[in-house]
């Protein structure tokens, strides 16, 4: 699904209207049309019910006034107050104030401290959120501030107009306080803020609503940034004469004492999404007990130090296997030295094969970020936020997506930044935000099984514009399903191992 910037959206509200003669208050009555039926949808009534419509005085607030007008024609108790100043209102708006008058409703002035008000809207059944829409990068103040507050904490179903008010469209940043909604009805595209940040904890459930923007200007604008969902997630079907080199070959370079599971489990869960053959090169010290651990994949010692960790000899060894391999998987459980550091860069800058950094894989590259811009091959980054920043990157500015997307393009890499609606970006600014996942995934070891599904994929022949996202939402389903059957508290990484096969049966359907 494409994501659209409130910049695009606006001009394709401009050359609608200016170019193709499309009235304006035309848009506005099918969006608040879609409006109105997702209102009864989350009241649970088609008429009947009680409303209360919180209006801007912008063409987000001018939706909710037709949203009301059309409620009460269609038999509900409606109330709905401009939360603005009258001068301020939009002609779009004030046509929509009239057509409700005409119809024996009227636009009343939010007055906070009204308890008649405040009494009646405890008695509704649904409320819409017509405050402010994508145009919004400005904190809250003040009466927004308070009907906002209000929709909060009443404890009924709230359905925002285009995106709950508070949310920044490009960025999903909180500007200061934010409606949370159960439903979202949004316009001719999703938005960013729909997605990521903390404003996608406000969205609910996204409808997007057609309303009438021709089809050629939608399809005509270049969308950088897509939603991965289920129909973009497809995996071949095998040929029937097969063999397990058709499948690839992953190297997995990880471990060190006390952290032998991480690289067990990036194993098992190649293992698991089809690699056809899985490596795992570890600490002396660490082989005996992965070894024990895996049954499929074949694990070796590689020459460490007596703490368990690599020593510098290790990156010959390495070296020396790996163009046996399609893709090799560096940093899960390795530990943190300046030996190690010294090996991870050492591979990076020897071999040319695909390498996926993880942990502490990504970690070596703190200070030595040059290595990375010099590579000139695929190379792929799994951080999570801290380890994001030990490498360069800048989230103070409180945009994820924009910081990876500005990453990869800056050091030519693909990076998939972990989190709550993981962001995967690419060197020509593109970028994928992924759909899947919930909170039971928070737990050590998740990302170790997303490298084993990634490096998978790779060697499977996937591309890693193909591979990087198709991971991450296959990662996230595997958790999913752990958490419908297990709930989020007790589910664990190695459940998502035992969930993969049915992921992959499902991906391939």
């Amino acid at each position: 699904m494409k994501i659209a910037t409130a910049k695009q959206m606006r001009e394709l509200d401009r050359i609608t209207i200016e170019e193709r003669g499309v009235p304006s208050t035309e848009l506005m009555e099918r969006a608040a049309a879609a409006l109105a039926r997702a209102a009864g949808e989350a009241a649970g009534k088609e008429t009947g019910g009680r409303a209360v419509c919180f209006c801007g005085a912008g063409n987000n607030g001018g939706d909710g006034v037709a949203a009301a007008r059309l409620l009460l024609e269609a038999g509900w108790e409606v109330r709905a107050v401009l939360v603005g100043r009258r001068y301020r209102m939009t002609p779009d708006c004030q046509e929509m104030a009239e057509r409700l008058e005409k119809k024996g409703g009227k636009l009343e002035d939010f007055t906070a401290s009204d308890p008649d008000f405040a009494a009646w809207c405890l008695g509704a059944d649904v409320m819409i959120d017509a405050l402010f829409g994508i145009g919004l990068n400005t904190e809250l103040r003040e009466d927004a501030q308070i009907a906002v507050h209000m929709m909060n904490t009443c404890a009924i179903p709230v359905v925002s107009a285009d995106i709950p008010s508070g949310v920044e469209a490009d960025t999903g940043r909180i500007l200061g306080t934010a409606v949370e909604a159960v439903r979202t009805v949004t316009f001719t595209q999703p938005k960013a803020g729909h997605f990521v940040g903390k404003g996608a904890l406000c969205t609910g459930e996204l409808t997007v609503a057609d309303i009438g923007i021709p089809a050629d200007l939608v399809q005509g604008q270049e969308y950088p940034v897509a939603a991965v969902e289920r129909p973009d997630v497809r995996l071949p079907r095998r040929p029937r004469d097969a063999h397990k080199g058709d499948f690839g070959r992953v190297y997995i370079l990880g471990g060190s004492m006390g952290l032998s599971g991480a690289p067990v489990m990036a194993a098992q869960a190649a293992v698991r999404s089809g690699a056809g053959l899985v490596s795992v090169g570890v600490p002396g010290q660490v082989w005996p007990i992965a070894a024990a651990k895996l049954d499929e994949a074949m694990v070796h010692p590689l020459p460490s130090g007596k703490e368990g960790m690599l020593e510098l000899g290790a990156a010959m060894a390495v070296l020396e296997r790996l163009p046996n391999f399609g893709v090799c998987l560096v940093g899960p459980g390795l530990g943190r030295s300046n030996t190690v550091g010294t090996v991870v860069r050492n591979l990076l800058q020897e071999t040319k094969l695909p390498v996926i950094l993880d942990a502490d894989g990504i970690n070596a590259l703190g200070g030595h970020i040059d290595v990375l811009d010099k590579r000139g091959c695929c190379t792929i980054l799994t951080p999570h936020d801290v380890e994001f920043a030990r490498v360069g990157g800048d989230l103070s500015h409180g945009d994820r997506l924009r910081a990876a997307r500005e990453f990869a393009v800056e050091h030519g890499c693909c990076l998939v930044l972990k989190g709550h609606r993981t962001i995967t970006a690419f060197p020509d600014g593109t970028a994928y935000v992924n759909t899947t996942g919930n909170p039971g995934m928070a737990k050590g070891g998740s990302g170790d099984v997303l490298g084993g599904i990634l490096a998978s994929l790779l060697a499977q022949g996937f591309t890693p514009r193909e591979a990087a996202p198709m991971a991450v939402y296959l990662h996230g389903m595997a958790g999913d399903l752990c958490a419908a059957e297990l709930g989020e508290y007790g589910m664990t990484p190695t459940d998502m191992i035992r969930r993969l096969p049915e992921v992959m049966k499902l991906a391939g359907q």
